[in-house]
């Protein structure tokens, strides 16, 4: 009697072979778990030797992606032992190769993304990591593209004709976007050669500003007063850039001009006064100060001073505080400063009566 029950035909299948499909999911599904617990033990033991805390990125690659495709892979099994209509056994294959191979594309890009990355960081190489950011999305595009390869085989199509009819169009691409694929080259070459990175104060012709973003056609900055710039590559690999964030020293040339009638003794002994006040500033070291020129309405010196670091805010402070200082002691010395003025003199002609 339960032999005869199990052998009853429901939709095409008998009850046993529904029955089978069951147990099948279940195993699986006890079997992923299995795994699963494993693979999170075998991680807690390699936490453990590396006395390192446990990654949660590395976790959730192990966790989602590739238990995922697990599941697939065990309701496919089961319900492929099922005797489906033609077109829906077919719609479920599709749909089993699709989600596989999305699922699969996403394990893979994600665990080797965080490979490339932890190596990184065990090279301690801030622009290596930098530069890994700025490539990060043309290694998704290749496991996309390779993926998208992969499906179209499985799911019956001629890889040769495919590939084939890719390559003429990528010509015909190729003639008809020549200035993207420069910028691509740009950045290729922007990534290798690392003229500058992200978060690199920088001056390209009449724009600066604090690189963003380094993209595969342009590269974003923000200026100084707050807008986003966006150049191409092309042109920041084409023009003369100049980078302030890896500047170690600031080389510093002001002048500063006093009148005419200031006594020979007290010009003397400005290029001392100067260099004692520049000295007594922190992070500065003087380096030269002189009477350099007669100008049309002052006495010119040039002061010369190094800042041991390339921050501006810090260049600005240490200004501030030896122009306060110069107008403290100038105004204790008697020493004016020059400002534009003309002086007229009139000579007075007497006249006699012949």
């Amino acid at each position: 009697m339960p032999v005869d029950f199990l052998n009853q035909v429901f939709l095409n299948n008998t009850l046993a072979a529904y029955g089978i499909a069951i147990a099948i999911l279940i195993a699986g599904f006890i079997l992923i778990q299995l795994v699963r617990s494993a693979i999170l033990s075998s991680l807690q033991r390699w936490e453990k030797q590396q006395q390192s805390p446990l990654d949660q990125r590395l976790v959730n690659i192990f966790s989602q992606p590739l238990m995922r495709l697990l599941y697939i892979g065990t309701v496919y099994i089961a319900i492929a032992n099922l005797n489906l209509h033609p077109i829906l056994g077919q719609t479920l294959q599709v749909l089993a190769v699709l989600i596989a191979t999305v699922t699969g594309i996403q394990f893979l890009s994600q665990f080797s993304e965080y490979l490339l990355r932890s190596y990184l960081v065990r090279k301690g190489n801030p622009e290596l990591e930098q530069s890994f950011n700025a490539l990060t999305p043309l290694i998704r595009a290749i496991f996309w593209a390779v993926g998208f390869v992969f499906l179209l085989d499985n799911l019956g199509f001629d890889i040769s004709a495919v590939v084939a009819s890719l390559g003429i169009g990528g010509l015909a691409i190729a003639f008809a976007a020549q200035g993207i694929l420069q910028d691509l080259f740009s950045y290729f070459s922007i990534v290798f050669d690392r003229p500058f990175a992200i978060g690199d104060f920088i001056v390209v012709g009449d724009y600066l500003g604090t690189v963003e973003q380094i993209g595969i056609k342009t590269t974003r900055l923000k200026s100084l007063s707050g807008e986003q710039l966006i150049l191409a590559n092309t042109d920041l690999t084409s023009s003369r850039v100049r980078n302030f964030k890896r500047m170690e020293q600031r080389r510093i040339v002001f002048t500063l001009g006093v009148i005419y009638e200031t006594s020979a003794e007290k010009l003397k002994q400005i290029p001392a006064m100067i260099e004692n006040i520049i000295q007594a500033v922190e992070g500065v070291k003087f380096d030269r100060a002189h009477f350099a020129s007669y100008g049309d309405f002052s006495l010119n010196y040039e002061v010369v001073y190094l800042v041991n670091t390339g921050d501006f805010n810090t260049y600005m402070n240490c200004q501030q505080q030896i122009n306060f200082a110069l107008f403290e002691a100038f105004a204790a010395a008697g020493i004016e400063f020059a400002y534009p003025t003309q002086v007229h003199y009139l000579q007075k002609q007497e006249q006699t009566d012949q």
